[in-house]
């Protein structure tokens, strides 16, 4: 029997959404099955550009229909709808980062766009998506990175309402092909933030060039430069203060998209780990005979489950919020942080039990353990997004609010708040609904009591130790905390989703005898601290717990990773 919780092309029927987008859907996983794993793993291996693959998204409307907001729609399916959005991450990542990575960097091109109220550039951005068109997003540069404070993309006033644009934007996918590029700059004439400008450039235009690609990669990561390129006033999206917040918005939009991807990359890499060490026989028994092998693989998977049990339930409040409710702000940096990072827990642990197999070329998860490095460090690093999350720490741990619950939302609806965000400030006035509820409702789960325990000391820690105003310029110490709160929020959204689908109570118990030891260990860290006080010291010893362990619990999850074995290999 299938395991109804990870995806398997084998099974999958996506009969939660409307016909089209399951028709979408499935169309694209048949479109890489049909291609076998030998042409998957050569093209990686060539780092072939992805014709084909656009060619067939182009083709079916791919693009088109789920990037589409309705506002600009052509036919009633096109509508920008997060949850089939992540449905469609998934499948991207599980055949290889590349596909995924052509349509994260559209979604970003396509932000200033949507956010813009410029007509004719919304016009035209929708029939460049009809035509299979794929988008860019030019906001980083090679010397200043992600810092648009300090952009030397100069836009020179051309005395007709117009400007020249000169300058060079680096790290931008899809550079080499696509039909628009969101380009962030700054005016020559107006200092500050009054002289930002968004607008709207063709990287077919002769004033394009495009230098290189600079990653040895089928994606498209290029350096490019535009020399008196001409931007008329249909080119211009944002203008001013605008034009930041509509950046930093379109990252809260795209940085989403990364857990997702991450799930997938982890899903197909765990069939084909756990395959390969249950018929592995060493020293006369399976591999997967061994107790340490067994407790990876069970960790793996458990940890899995729990990044899928988290986006899922942050799909949820993305496509909730509104200006009230503004939780997401939370959850995303969440999403791109600790989900992404667990993935590389997922792969680090299967890697150990399967070893030098994880090299072989002619194996997914050759690429994926090279792949899944790089969605962390996409969208802002782990730090800059713990720096992100510690922002909300008080209020969410301390000073909750009353909001109405949050439904699972599978509708198809048009999630128009995402394009309306507004300025990009304020996060630290952000409230969120009382976590605690979440952790009662499985009161009973032993490993969920006990992790609720670590909980509570965090909530005292927080009262009674937190950083003084010397040690909240540490960010080394803060990073820690950072942690620590993390696990807080992620049990919380796993907790919530648990209890939305009724989550078998053998597997969130495993997984929550996983982030106990997490806290633990996280703990042990922010006690090794050069600058924690003996008081925080003292804290984190005495927040240290041990897991509940329960041998027959532990066994019957281990039967659900064995039953992955054979359960899906990918056509040759």
């Amino acid at each position: 029997m299938a395991d109804s919780l990870l995806f398997n092309p084998r099974t999958y029927d996506p009969a939660q959404f409307d016909p089209e987008t399951r028709r979408l859907l499935r169309a694209t996983v048949d479109w890489f099955e049909d291609r076998g794993k030998r042409r998957l793993i050569e093209d990686y291996r060539t780092r072939a550009w992805l014709a084909d693959f656009l060619a067939f998204a182009a083709k079916e409307g791919l693009f088109a229909t789920f990037l589409t907001p309705a506002s600009a729609a052509g036919h009633e399916a096109q509508r920008w709808d997060t949850a089939r959005i992540a449905a469609l991450n998934e499948i991207f990542g599980f055949y290889g980062l590349d596909y995924w990575y052509a349509w994260q960097v559209t979604i970003l091109g396509l932000g200033p766009v949507w956010q813009s109220d410029n007509t004719a550039a919304r016009t035209r951005a929708a029939e460049l998506l009809a035509q299979g068109e794929v988008f860019a997003f030019g906001l980083s540069e090679k010397t200043h990175g992600a810092d648009i404070y300090s952009t030397d993309m100069l836009l020179t006033p051309d005395g007709n309402g117009g400007f020249s644009a000169t300058g060079s934007k680096y790290y931008i996918g899809n550079g080499n092909a696509a039909g628009l590029v969101s380009v962030f700059g700054r005016r020559t004439d107006i200092e500050g933030p009054d002289g930002y400008v968004f607008f709207a450039a063709d990287s077919r235009h002769s004033a394009y060039h495009l230098v290189k690609n600079v990653v040895d990669s089928s994606k498209y990561v290029s350096e490019f430069r535009l020399e008196d390129y001409p931007v008329g006033p249909d080119d211009v999206l944002h203008t001013g203060r605008a034009a930041f917040d509509a950046a930093l918005n379109t990252v809260n939009v795209g940085k989403f998209n990364l857990c997702t991807a991450s799930i997938g990359i982890c899903e197909h890499a765990m069939y084909e780990a756990v395959t390969h060490a249950n018929n592995r026989i060493l020293y006369g028994r399976p591999v997967t005979a061994f107790p340490h092998v067994r407790r990876e693989l069970a960790d793996a998977y458990v940890r899995l489950v729990g990044m899928k049990l988290f986006s899922d339930r942050a799909v949820d409040y993305f496509r909730s919020a509104s200006p009230d409710d503004r939780r997401y702000l939370l959850f995303n940096p969440m999403t791109k942080m600790k989900v992404t990072t667990e993935g590389e827990k997922v792969i680090d642990l299967m890697w150990d039990v399967i070893a030098a197999k994880g090299f072989e070329k002619d194996t997914y998860f050759a690429q994926a353990a090279v792949e899944i490095r790089g969605l962390p460090k996409l969208e802002g690093t782990v730090h800059v997004n713990l720096a992100l999350i510690l922002k909300f720490m008080r209020n969410h741990l301390l000073n909750p609010a009353e909001f109405a619950p949050v439904p699972t939302r599978l509708d198809a609806a048009d999630d128009t708040f995402l394009f309306e965000q507004g300025p990009a400030r304020g996060l630290g006035s952000v409230r969120f609904h009382d976590w605690r509820p979440a952790y009662d409702a499985y009161a009973a789960v032993p490993n969920v009591a006990r992790f609720r325990e670590q909980a509570d000391a965090l909530c005292e820690f927080v009262t009674t130790a937190a950083p003084d105003e010397k040690q909240s310029r540490d960010l080394d110490l803060l990073l820690a905390v950072g942690q620590l709160f993390a696990l807080v929020v992620h049990g919380q959204l796993i907790l919530e989703q648990a209890r939305l689908t009724d989550l078998d109570e053998d597997i969130l118990d495993e997984l929550f005898a996983v982030l106990v030891r997490d806290f633990s260990a996280y703990a042990i860290e922010l006690h090794g601290k050069d600058s924690a006080t003996e008081v925080q010291q003292n804290w984190a010893l005495g927040a240290v717990r041990r897991p509940v362990v329960d041998e027959a619990r532990s066994g019957r999850v281990w039967e659900r990773v064995e039953a992955l074995s054979g359960a899906y290999e990918m056509a040759p």
